[in-house]
Order: structure tokens, then C-alpha cells, then sequence
């Protein structure tokens, strides 16, 4: 598989595109006014203490305070830093109480209404471990699945920590035949960051950052390079020389071409990533065979449904479903990446009779997720065609970092209609009549329901004038939407 990812660098705003055989994969946005918190270390202030949840609210300098659970704290710790264990509680004033100033990082960004998810385990990674201060032992990434490989990598970290209780290890997928130096030199790289991490949360005030997480550039070169990423484009000259130094310091012996493109279209007119960038905000997503999904995101849910459309098939109806299906399957995956969905996901798949069809249709499911970083969890299909899953949420998704409600329908989806208005106005008309004297009244309202009342309910608004016993004059409101308008008094 060929993997590539382009780079579109300004000084506002930061892109990345992941490309494999030319098609985009995922989309990730980085701008200055906004930039993700994940892995970001803050002195934190414990503001207050719920012992009904098993969780406290921290105060790290954000508009919203942030939220930590008692599952969450790894350790209480004296102030030169060293560990002392506790055993399971099951009251969190016995771990924290208002007032305390804690080291916290970031697990997951604030998202809409909700405030930054935050923990205690402090993990630090490098290009081929993670460090855990506040963690023990060593882990290797289930993607590594040759066993003796294993055996060798937590062997050499084992064989070189400076003492158990130094906190842990997690070997990263990308330490795949590295060599014992080379893990040797992110060690001690990780050692130093994390006495410099110390060091720097004594000197920092509550609410104040200690450490901040790569920029976007240098975050895909080391989560992404591992994938066998063969070409960087990047448009911009200085970031070019900035990760290739990055690369040169971190990651020596990659073979991946850092390539500046200087061509006279945009960078993500390349293989039509721009297009497919709003073709993910839309609902609808085609599929090659004619059928189609409809995907809708909502607070506690994403939904998925699909459906055949104009593919008529080629055999019989069973055959037709189950293809359309399997399509779906791809797409679908290739969708929870891109859109960045993430929390409980239902995807609705044409019924399908043929118990086999079924199960071939959930493992191209899971085929498909199987690249995804992100932790997914799938259920099995229902005789309904449904299928539940979950994939981890740790940053806003691509709808709500590019867009914003609409504020004519504040998100819903759907205005009023302009005879459901005319027929409020009437009501409105009636009460103030009824509530309030005056010489006239005057209606405000969108063009389109002015043209209705003038229109198809001219004879109801001209019965209702001797009604309420004086006169109705219109206005058209240029910047009022469908369902807005004013009765006014005069």
C-alpha cells in the first residue's frame, strides 16, 4: 500500500491529508485560535470535589473547567515527586480535595458543551515508546505480532530502566526492528523530558502550562511515519526544513522523501483532497454501484443508514443487497476516519435474509476498521441489519471543527414552513388584539410569508381585519429567516 500524506502550511492554519493509493484517508486541521489540548501537561487546581460522581473538577486555565475521575488518578505524590501507591478507593476525598494543585494531561479536547478530559497517568511518548511516569512494567503494541520480536523489545527496556519503580514503558508499534541503541536514545530522551516536566510544573502557577505537544507537522511524522508513509508534500519552504530536522534528529533512518511542492494549483487539488473534504460535511455519501449513505450526527449518536438507490443489480434481489452492502462496509470505514466520528455508532444495513451474507458483511466491516487507529469496538450484526459499535472520541470531528450551526434553524436540520407561520401570525394577531389597543397593526416577516399572506391567505387575513377591528399592513423583512416574525402595535 502506498502512503502519502500532503502538507498545506499557512500561518493561520495548519492541514494534513493522509493519502493511501490515492485516496484520502483522514483529514486532520490544526489553527492557531484552536489548537487540540491532547497530551498537553497543565498545573491544575482541583475547584471542586463530587464524591457522587467519583470526580473533580480542575481548573487548567480554559474557559471551561476540566473533568477528571478518580479511575483517572494514578498516584498521590509527595512533593519531590516520588510515588506512593494507594490501594482502590471508593471515595475520590481520599485521593483529592479543593484547593490542590495536581499535574494533569489532556485525554480528550473539550467537545461542544463539554470540558476537557483529563488524567493523572502522565504518558510522554517518544518515536518508539511511551513513557509513564506513574505507570510500571512494560507493554508491547498488540501490533507487533511476531512473539519473539516482542520477547526481544521488552527485554531491552526491561533490562535498561534504572529501577522498577522508574514508572513504565509502552513499545510503539514503530519500534518494529528498531535497534537496542535506538531505543536506548528515546529512553534517555524521554528521561530528560520528564525531569525537565518536573522541574518546570514546581516553578508554574495553577492553570498554567507545563508542557505542550508537537505541532501538527511534527505529530504526523511520529504517529504516521510507521505506516510505511513513502512521500511528505508539503507547500511550505520552512516547515519543509522543519521536519526533515525532525526527522533527522528522531527518526534517522527513514526512508520517506520530504518533498517541497511548488506547482501552481493549491496542494490539496492534488487527487481532489479539497473536494473530498466537502463531500465529507454533506449527509449523503454515493457509493460506485449507484446505492448510497446517509450519515447524521447527533449529540449521543452517529447514525448510518444505507441504501440501494439506483443500483438495480444484475441477479436477483438477495445479490443486490448483499453487494451494496459490502461497499457499504468499505465506505463506511473510510468515513468514521475522514469525518473523524467517534462515541456510539449505528449503522443500519439493508436486511438481508442469507445468514452467511451477514457475517461476510461484518468481517469486510471489521477488514476496513482494522487500519483505523482509533480504538473501535464492533457488535454483531442483528437479524434487523443492524450494527452497533463504538470508536474512541478523543478530538472534535470534522463537521464540528469546519462548521457551526445554522442560524436559521439553530441545528435542527428544518425551519418552519412559511403556511405553519401565517398561521402563528394569525393566532399572535388575535391574542394582541385582545391583550392591547392600538390603531393598527403592523406584521414583520420573512418575504416568502409575506407573499402567502398576500397570496393563498388573503382571504383569511381579510376576514381577520374586522375581527380584531383594525387594520393589518405587511413589511418584508430582508433579514428575517422563515420562521421569524414580529406583530407590532401602532
Amino acid at each position: 500500500m502506498s502512503v502519502e500524506i500532503l502538507v498545506n502550511a499557512t500561518p493561520r492554519e495548519t492541514r494534513a491529508a493522509v493519502l493511501e493509493n490515492g485516496v484520502l484517508q483522514e483529514i486532520y486541521v490544526e489553527r492557531v485560535s484552536r489548537r487540540g489540548l491532547v497530551s498537553n501537561l497543565y498545573k491544575g487546581r482541583v475547584s471542586r470535589v463530587l464524591p457522587g460522581m467519583q470526580a473533580a473538577f480542575v481548573d487548567i486555565g480554559l474557559e471551561r473547567t476540566a473533568f477528571l475521575h478518580a479511575a483517572d488518578i494514578a498516584f498521590m505524590r509527595s512533593p519531590d515527586e516520588t510515588m506512593v501507591s494507594l490501594p482502590a478507593v471508593d471515595d475520590i476525598r481520599r485521593l483529592v480535595n479543593q484547593g490542590d494543585e495536581i499535574l494533569v494531561q489532556v485525554i480528550k479536547d473539550p467537545i461542544g458543551t463539554k470540558g476537557a478530559r483529563l488524567t493523572t497517568f502522565v504518558a510522554l511518548p517518544s518515536r518508539y515508546l511511551v513513557y509513564m511516569p506513574r505507570g510500571d512494567g512494560v507493554g508491547v503494541s498488540a501490533r507487533i505480532e511476531d512473539e519473539a520480536e516482542r520477547t526481544r523489545l521488552k527485554n531491552i527496556i526491561t533490562a535498561r530502566m534504572r529501577s522498577p519503580d522508574a514508572g513504565g514503558y509502552i513499545v510503539r508499534t514503530a519500534a518494529a526492528g528498531a535497534t537496542e541503541e535506538a531505543l536506548a536514545e528515546d529512553m534517555a530522551y524521554l528521561d530528560k523530558l520528564w525531569d525537565h516536566v518536573r522541574q518546570t510544573s514546581l516553578r508554574k502557577s495553577a492553570g498554567e502550562i507545563v508542557h505542550e505537544d508537537l505541532p501538527l507537522t511534527l505529530r504526523m511524522l511520529r504517529d504516521e511515519l510507521a505506516r510505511g508513509v513513502t512521500r511528505v508534500l508539503v507547500d511550505s519552504a520552512t516547515e519543509q526544513q522543519r521536519m526533515i530536522e525532525f526527522a533527522r534528529t528522531f527518526i534517522p533512518n527513514t526512508t520517506t522523501q520530504f518533498e517541497l511542492y511548488t506547482g501552481p494549483r493549491p496542494i490539496f487539488d492534488l487527487h481532489g483532497v479539497e473536494e473530498e473534504i466537502s463531500k465529507a460535511l454533506e449527509r449523503k455519501v454515493q457509493l460506485k454501484s449507484g446505492g448510497h449513505l446517509v450519515i447524521d450526527q447527533t449529540e449521543s449518536m452517529t447514525t448510518i443508514d444505507v441504501n440501494t438507490g439506483a443500483y438495480v443489480g444484475t441477479r436477483n434481489l438477495e445479490e443486490t443487497i448483499f453487494r451494496t452492502n459490502l461497499e457499504a462496509a468499505v465506505a463506511i470505514a473510510r468515513h468514521l476516519r475522514l469525518r473523524n466520528l467517534g462515541g456510539i455508532i449505528i449503522i443500519d444495513f439493508i436486511d438481508m435474509q442469507d445468514e452467511s451474507h451477514r457475517r461476510q458483511v461484518l468481517a469486510a466491516l471489521e477488514r476496513a476498521m482494522a487500519g483505523d487507529r482509533a480504538q473501535t469496538h464492533i457488535v454483531s450484526l442483528s437479524p434487523l441489519g443492524l450494527v452497533e459499535m463504538t470508536r474512541k472520541r478523543t478530538r472534535e470531528s470534522l463537521e464540528h471543527l469546519l462548521c457551526r450551526p445554522c442560524p436559521s434553524c439553530d441545528g435542527r436540520g428544518f425551519v418552519k414552513s412559511p403556511e405553519t407561520v401565517c398561521h402563528e401570525i394569525f393566532r399572535e394577531i388575535v391574542r394582541q388584539s385582545r391583550q392591547f389597543a392600538s390603531k393598527e397593526l403592523l406584521i414583520l416577516a420573512h418575504r416568502d410569508v409575506v407573499d402567502r399572506l398576500l397570496d393563498e391567505e388573503s382571504s383569511a387575513l381579510a376576514e381577520l381585519e374586522p375581527q380584531v377591528g383594525r387594520p393589518i399592513r405587511l413589511q418584508a423583512e430582508a433579514l428575517y429567516g422563515v420562521d421569524q416574525y414580529d406583530v407590532v402595535l401602532i
